[in-house]
């Protein structure tokens, strides 16, 4: 692992280490959780089993798509406007979703027998993972940032999440519509209002987890762990979906092997939209809304950033219709970046944050 310190730069570690570090810690905490939790660590109702193949098969998958997606010329278009040194990565594969979340879901749904859990928030995760496919298909094909507009992305965005919760409307108890509060032991009851509220933490965490993804293993790093942290989290009332989670940040680790820094392939609004899918659905379907919340930190930052930016420019703007700004660029990891950060520093900074929260909402919960 390439790792110095240096009085200019401080920690500064390699892509390679950063994902290293992840996965080992990752792997070691689900062997301990699984012993921990009276599990065998390689039978399929596990953490260790579903992550460590996923990450396997996701990483070896990737060897094979990436080439292809190099030959359809599926390279990226990277904004003029953002931070320089991002231009050199103009040409690099995206739409890296088609591969790891298909990886996590059908691991997933073997490993659990085809619970029927894990089918609704699989079904829930592609068919996000498709609405980012569309987008990302149409910036390639116009070959500009613009992909679908912004209106039909959250239409259908809306619609598949109005299906769901008519799902979990006619399938869970009726008591899902009481909001756990692990803190104090006690529920909030809200009826018919769950059901806006379920809606928007589905279109919410999907689009948080998108504006998160913009620098190499940002996303699926920080979703690996924070997953990883809600299958631990649910153990206890849903082993199925425990799985799912286990899969899924699986197949993050297997997907960083590429996409740590300097990335050979990126995600796309294809994995972005799906992991934060993936995470609002086991969120809603164990009734763990306050601890998602909190795992959810990184990604919640990242969007008040974004929307304190447009709020302050256009507060601010004047006669000449120019307003100030904020921050340097949102979101808040690319303002960082143009303070001097490195990629790197940014990356690890926000991996211990998101294993700073995880940690939290386990304790609390």
């Amino acid at each position: 692992m390439d790792a110095k310190l240096s009085p200019d730069q401080g920690l500064n570690i390699s892509g390679i280490g950063l994902v290293s570090l992840l996965g080992v810690g990752l792997s070691v905490a689900a062997l301990s959780l699984d012993w921990m939790g009276n599990r065998l660590p390689w039978q399929g109702m596990s953490l260790t089993l579903p992550l460590l193949l996923s990450a396997l098969l996701s990483g070896a998958v990737g060897f094979w798509v990436i080439p292809w997606l190099q030959a359809l010329k599926a390279g990226q278009i990277i904004r003029e406007d953002g931070p320089q040194a991002h231009l050199k990565k103009a040409g690099t594969p995206t739409m890296g979703g088609i591969f790891f979340v298909p990886v996590a879901v059908i691991i997933a749904c073997i490993w659990s027998n085809f619970s029927w859990e894990v089918l609704a928030v699989s079904a829930l995760t592609l068919s996000y993972g498709l609405i980012g496919w569309i987008d990302d298909w149409q910036i390639l094909r116009r070959k500009s940032n613009k992909g679908i507009s912004p209106q039909m992305k959250l239409a259908l965005q809306v619609g598949f999440a109005a299906l769901f919760c008519l799902w979990l409307m006619f399938n869970q108890p009726s008591n899902i519509t009481n909001i756990a509060l692990p803190f104090v032991g006690l529920s909030l009851p809200l009826g018919f209002l769950f059901w806006p509220l379920a809606g928007f933490v589905l279109v919410a965490e999907s689009n948080a987890t998108n504006l998160t993804d913009g620098i190499d293993g940002l996303a699926a790093g920080t979703v690996a762990i924070a997953i990883f942290a809600l299958g631990v989290l649910i153990a206890p009332t849903s082993l199925p979906l425990m799985v799912f989670c286990a899969a899924v940040s699986g197949s993050c680790l297997g997907f960083l092997a590429h996409n740590r820094n300097p990335a050979r392939v990126f995600m796309g609004d294809t994995g972005s939209l799906a992991l934060g899918g993936a995470l609002a659905a086991v969120g809603l379907m164990t009734n763990s809304l306050v601890a998602l919340f909190i795992i959810s930190g990184i990604f919640f930052v990242e969007t008040l950033s974004v929307m304190a930016q447009v709020g302050y420019y256009k507060a601010t703007k004047g006669p000449d219709g120019k307003g100030k700004r904020l921050f340097k660029m949102a979101p808040l990891h690319h303002h960082l970046e143009l303070t001097g950060w490195s990629e790197q520093q940014v990356v690890a900074v926000f991996y211990i944050i998101a294993a700073i929260l995880s940690v939290i909402s386990l304790a609390l919960a």
